[in-house]
């Protein structure tokens, strides 16, 4: 297996009723999250995060409305995970994208990547997430829709 790029998507997933899909960590049970994913070789984030939530969902991005929320966090990477990028490398950048879909809809996980997954509403799934800049993510859902 190849390292890592420090470079990776964030994709909220939600239905119009603000409901937010969340997925918990085969690697790291109790670890609730939404679909994430390094960029493969030079694929555009948009590619990352449409091969992401299908890797992660069994969803298919392009039946529904993913909008690239034009924004970036850059977060030190858990020890625990370092040794999957090179070398010295400590942060990643992560572009946060909103997938909207019409209502909640059955999603397949990959068991190798989760354990199971669970539809919230969108402040009670803010408040499950481990990740800081998961949880500001859904937080700012809200309004964003309202856009």
């Amino acid at each position: 297996m190849s390292d890592k790029q420090p470079v990776s998507t964030l994709v909220v997933i939600y239905t119009i009723a603000l409901e937010v899909l969340l997925l918990e960590r085969a690697d790291h049970p109790g670890y609730w999250q939404s679909v994430t994913g390094s960029r493969d070789d030079d694929e555009a984030m948009h590619q990352t995060a449409v091969r992401e939530v299908m890797e992660e969902t069994g969803l298919v991005a392009q039946h529904y409305q993913l909008r690239d929320w034009h924004y970036q966090n850059v977060y030190e990477i858990y020890p625990e995970w370092r040794h999957r990028y090179q070398p010295g490398v400590t942060h990643n950048t992560e572009h946060v994208f909103g997938l909207e879909l019409p209502a909640i809809q059955p999603v397949k996980i990959s068991p190798r990547e989760h354990l199971s997954y669970l539809w919230l509403p969108w402040q009670e799934a803010a408040e499950k997430c481990f990740s800081p800049s998961n949880r500001a993510a859904i937080m700012q859902l809200p309004e964003r829709v309202l856009r």
